[in-house]
């Protein structure tokens, strides 16, 4: 057991810790979860990782002249917050989206022809017709979630400013 004497006035540290309990902690974590969503959703607009580091750009978005990952910005449009009194959350429930995060080294995936003509494509000058094909896919990582140094003075000083109150 563990006790603490204090000594002199302490009404004013009474009256401090009788604010800090009614401080409503949820509301608090809604805000910091906001802050961080909004700042998730700005990745995408700059195209770079949380510590800052530039995605390397897609294939399709080198070729149309488009945005990494915002092709349709369904990725970006399903980041979501959530906050409780335990805490808070960032994130997003797509499926691909751990692909995009943590990239893909080597996956191989079957391709299938959706009609009986099967697939058509070139190899040099010559023409090929398959039934199905396998194909190695890897993906560079292009990380959109994490919490950067800006992030985290947001969070403070919002702490701060709330302990201040």
């Amino acid at each position: 057991m563990y006790s603490i004497r204090l000594e002199g006035d302490v009404r004013r540290l009474m009256r401090r810790l009788k604010q800090l309990q009614e401080v409503d902690i949820r509301s608090v974590n809604l805000a910091l979860a906001e802050s961080l969503r909004e700042s998730t959703r700005e990745r995408f607009k700059e195209q770079k990782d949380p510590e800052g580091k530039v995605w390397k750009q897609s294939i399709r978005a080198s070729k149309e002249g488009g945005t990494t990952l915002t092709q349709s910005a369904g990725l970006k449009n399903s980041i979501k917050s959530k906050a409780s009194m335990d805490g808070f959350a960032v994130g997003t429930n797509k499926i691909y989206a751990r692909t995009h995060q943590f990239g893909e080294k080597g996956r191989e995936v079957t391709i299938r022809a959706k009609t009986s003509k099967g697939l058509v494509f070139r190899i040099g000058d010559r023409w090929v017709r398959k039934r199905q094909v396998k194909v190695n896919i890897k993906i560079p990582a292009r990380p959109f979630l994490g919490i950067n140094e800006a992030d985290m003075l947001e969070i403070k000083g919002a702490l701060e400013d709330l302990l201040e109150e």
